[in-house]
Formats: C-alpha cells, sequence, structure tokens
C-alpha cells in the first residue's frame, strides 16, 4: 500500500514525463511546493519500492508498474471530478480540491461501479481523457489558440490551466467546453488573440490563448 504523498509524487511524475519525456528534482518540486531536499528523499523511497527508475542528477521517469498506479490515481481524479459536475451540480472550477481527496479511496469495485453508474464517460469536465481501469485512454488531438492562425475555427475542447480563477474566466466570457470559435486577429503589440463567438467578438490575452485548447 502507498501513501497518500507517494500517489501524489506518482502522479506529478507521470504528468511531468507526459511534458517533457522525464521528470526532473526541480520541476517535482514546483509542482508540489516542496523543497528539493523533500524529493529526492521521497524519490528515494519511491525507487525502492521499484515504482520508478531513478539516478541522482538524471530524469526521473515511472517503472511499469509506478505508471499503473499513475493513471489509476488519475482515473478516480477525472472520473469523480466528472461525478461532481454531472451529477451533483458543482460547477468547473470547485472541484478539483475534492477530487485531489477522493481519488486516493482504495476500492477499487467502488471506482468501477462508479465509472459504471455514468456510463464510462471518456473525458472529465475539463476535457481531460478518463483511462479505464485498464490504463487506456483516447487523447484528443487539440491546439492552443495561441497557435491558431487568422481565420481558423475551432471548438473548445480543453484547458491546460485548471485554476479556479482561470476557469471562471472561461465561464464569463462563455468559453466552456463546446464553444465554436474563430479566430479574426492576433494583436502584434501583445499577442493578444481576438475571437468571434456566434456574432461577438472577444480579445484574449496571449495567456488565456496559450491555455484555451481547441479540436479542430
Amino acid at each position: 500500500m502507498n501513501t497518500f504523498t507517494e500517489e501524489n509524487y506518482l502522479k506529478t511524475i507521470y504528468h511531468c514525463v507526459l511534458d517533457s519525456g522525464s521528470a526532473s528534482t526541480n520541476q517535482i518540486a514546483a509542482a508540489t511546493n516542496t523543497r528539493a531536499a523533500s524529493v529526492t528523499d521521497m524519490l528515494k523511497k519511491l525507487a525502492e519500492k521499484q515504482l520508478i527508475n531513478y539516478t541522482r542528477y538524471q530524469g526521473v521517469t515511472l517503472t511499469e508498474e509506478g505508471e499503473k498506479i499513475a493513471l489509476g490515481i488519475i482515473r478516480k481524479h477525472r472520473l469523480w471530478e466528472y461525478f461532481l459536475v454531472e451529477k451533483l451540480d458543482f460547477k468547473w472550477d470547485e472541484v478539483h480540491e475534492m477530487a485531489e481527496e477522493l481519488e486516493h479511496i482504495s476500492s477499487t469495485e467502488l471506482i468501477d461501479r462508479l465509472d459504471k453508474f455514468m456510463e464510462y464517460p471518456k473525458y472529465d469536465p475539463h476535457g481531460d481523457p478518463i483511462p479505464d481501469r485498464d490504463g487506456k485512454f483516447k487523447r484528443q488531438e487539440l491546439k492552443p489558440v495561441s497557435g491558431m492562425v487568422i481565420g481558423q475555427s475551432g471548438v473548445v475542447a480543453g484547458v491546460g490551466d485548471h485554476s479556479p480563477a482561470y476557469l471562471q474566466y472561461l465561464e464569463k466570457a462563455s468559453l466552456t467546453l463546446g464553444t465554436s470559435l474563430t479566430v479574426v486577429e492576433v494583436v502584434a503589440y501583445d499577442h493578444s488573440v481576438i475571437i468571434q463567438i456566434d456574432n461577438k467578438k472577444v480579445n484574449i490575452s496571449r495567456e488565456v490563448a496559450k491555455n484555451l485548447l481547441v479540436a479542430i
């Protein structure tokens, strides 16, 4: 049995590896808001359990067992987020912290029944894919609005920033999942982007555009 902290580290390492191929001590420290020395101690423990591949001063990756555990945690987190939004009417900016706690429930039977009860959803409320019980999932090919060209259209299908402040901003700007948009202009001065939603033009910052993901 792994501790909550160990599970959180495995999940963090998984996301880092997904982004850059491996996870550095500094990356993990920043993501977990932990001192680098404490991260090193935890990495040694995880390596002893054969959950990670770790050599000091080199990148960290997950072993097959470590990845299996990480995907299991991610599956539980995203299923709980879906449940909280779709069944209990929470908003998409309210559920992350609750799911952080619920993801550590160890009962596989409960999670399998939760998945079945919700008819096996493929994506969570933020557009992230939900792994099945075998850790398999279908990843969407998404593009940030900042990478679109003038005249290109797409449908909002994910976000790169899950912070409540960002999600609340998108809610107010009517940029939630499923919203169709077209890039009208990219402002040379600050790289902000003017998009059209229905008959309305909206100016969004470069940072907002970078984290707003669309299916083309």
